[in-house]
């Protein structure tokens, strides 16, 4: 298994980058983790933004996410959130939650609400989906370009070329 990333809310919410880490989680790239907490933000935010969507459709969503990738969700990391200091308080769970993950990565696309001088004690970097992504790229290409593959023949509306 690769590395072990919180994939954070922000991440899970844009269904194609969603699916596009589920792709790399079940093909043992990343070690996928989030908790009940980040499900249910990217939950609320989509439905939302999104009242077109159904909610018994998301969360159907969320229990394939859970049935694909064993062993994802984080618990027992509450206790942490008081001591943790990062810009915004209300993203101290985020920190927490990677911290009792063990997680070596945070995939989140706000990474200035994580600044390093909050995480490397942790061991822990925060990268965005496309910087995680380019660094399976380089460090497992073809494991990578299969799983990118796989996603990509499941698109049908419109179908997405190869060359793309």
């Amino acid at each position: 298994m690769g590395p072990v990333a919180l994939l954070n809310a922000s991440v899970l919410y844009p269904s194609l980058i969603r699916n596009l880490l589920m792709h790399q989680a079940t093909a043992g790239l990343i070690g996928a983790r989030w908790t009940d907490a980040i499900h249910d933000e990217w939950i609320r935010n989509l439905l939302e933004d999104r009242p077109d969507l159904s909610e018994d459709r998301l969360h159907w969503t969320r229990q394939q996410m859970e049935a694909v990738v064993h062993d994802a969700t984080v618990q027992g990391y509450e206790s942490l959130i008081p001591a943790l200091v990062v810009p915004h308080p209300d993203d101290r769970h985020v920190l927490a939650e990677a911290i009792t993950a063990e997680a070596e990565l945070l995939a989140t696309w706000n990474l200035r609400d994580f600044p390093t001088t909050a995480i490397q004690r942790y061991g822990l970097e925060v990268l965005s989906p496309d910087q995680l992504v380019t660094r399976l790229l380089v460090n497992t290409p073809e494991e990578t370009k299969a799983a990118i593959e796989a996603l990509r023949l499941l698109l049908r509306r419109p179908p997405i070329p190869s060359h793309s």
